[in-house]
């Protein structure tokens, strides 16, 4: 075979050299430097097809003896690292640069650009050790994450409970298990959703970085549905209305919980996340729709039973109903479902974007 020059491309930081040879399907590669000259050959398919390829550069200033290449399909880049961080004038020894070298266009930069580049890339180390090194300063970190793994787990478990006791009981008891929800499963209810005002409060003190006023939208929304629609009216408690209400809530919380609790603990699962971000999208609608459908049924019984209705004088009339207050907060739970909605559907963007940039 006739041995021949390849065309070689280069381009210069202030403490590396980066050559591109256009070399395809690239052979027997030997690549060294000695006495500040570097030696080439290899074969492969360049200008003049299939050929042994060689050439060799005088650098103009000391260089490491150590090379670093990389081979591909279409050509072999090669790297070699500066004795001195500092710019050069040319590339080689000779002032008249070789006919098969050229300019690499597309990382060529001037001295000024290289300068900019590389204080740049100073500035991002410096920034990436100034938040790690202030991460590593919070004394209560540990104690945070314990926290919130802890108050996960306990509301996992809870709804946990709440789920697999009114799905057994669905099988067993069929539509009989609608009308006694309530005396089955309020008490469990009623701790895990106390304790979701912690849901609130944790934004508020900085343990989290989620908005307060979604959280706060789902809290109270639920807690009036919970407390005020349930709780205190016995003629709602036996009603099916209860059982959906509270399957839709603990089946959304069954997924929400233990992916907060794997992430305090820097652990991602693929599929758990993904019904995370994915499956409140039909759930939370059905269960505003359901939350809306109680409402609506405990309209009468509150203008029966005059609770919580405010005495009024008698030139203003006899009472201010709740009844009213409740129509007032069917048009507020709809308006809340659309921010909250909103809200979700762009957490659900950004992280979907972000786990196909890591995936790329």
């Amino acid at each position: 075979m006739q041995t021949l020059t390849p065309h070689v491309y280069w381009a210069q930081r202030h403490g590396d050299i980066y050559l591109r040879v256009e070399l395809s399907d690239a052979k027997n590669l030997d690549i060294c430097v000695q006495d500040n000259t570097l030696q080439f050959k290899a074969q492969g398919h360049g200008a003049k097809g299939d050929n042994d390829y060689e050439f060799s550069l005088d650098f103009l200033e000391p260089v490491k003896p150590e090379v670093s290449h990389r081979s591909t399909q279409r050509l072999v880049n090669v790297t070699v690292r500066k004795q001195e961080q500092r710019w050069w004038d040319r590339l080689t020894l000779q002032e008249r640069k070789p006919l098969f070298l050229a300019p690499d266009f597309d990382r060529w930069l001037d001295e000024s650009d290289a300068e900019m580049e590389l204080q740049a890339k100073e500035e991002e180390k410096i920034n990436k050790v100034s938040i790690e090194s202030r991460i590593r300063k919070d004394p209560y970190l540990g104690l945070k994450k314990g926290y919130l793994f802890m108050y996960n787990l306990v509301q996992f478990l809870g709804f946990s409970w709440i789920f697999v006791n009114m799905t057994v009981r669905l099988f067993i008891l069929g539509q009989d298990s609608f009308y006694d929800t309530f005396h089955t499963i309020a008490d469990m209810m009623y701790f895990c959703q106390m304790m979701a005002v912690a849901e609130v409060i944790n934004p508020l003190v900085g343990l989290v970085k989620t908005g307060v006023f979604p959280a706060m939208i789902q809290v109270v929304g639920r807690n009036v549905i919970l407390f005020v629609i349930f709780g205190s009216l016995e003629e709602m408690q036996n009603k099916a209305v209860v059982f959906f209400v509270f399957y839709l809530w603990s089946t959304i919380e069954i997924f929400r919980y233990p992916f907060y609790m794997l992430a305090c603990i820097d652990t991602d699962w693929k599929l758990l996340t993904w019904l995370r971000y994915s499956i409140w999208m039909p759930l939370y609608p059905l269960g505003v729709l359901a939350e809306a459908i109680a409402v609506i049924q405990s309209l009468p019984i509150f203008d029966e039973t005059r609770l919580y209705s405010i005495p009024l004088p008698t030139v203003l009339g006899s009472s201010f109903s709740f009844s009213f207050t409740l129509k007032i907060y069917l048009v507020l739970m709809f308006l809340g479902l659309f921010i909250n909605f909103r809200h979700l559907f762009r957490q659900r963007r950004r992280r979907m974007r972000s786990r196909k940039r890591k995936m790329n």
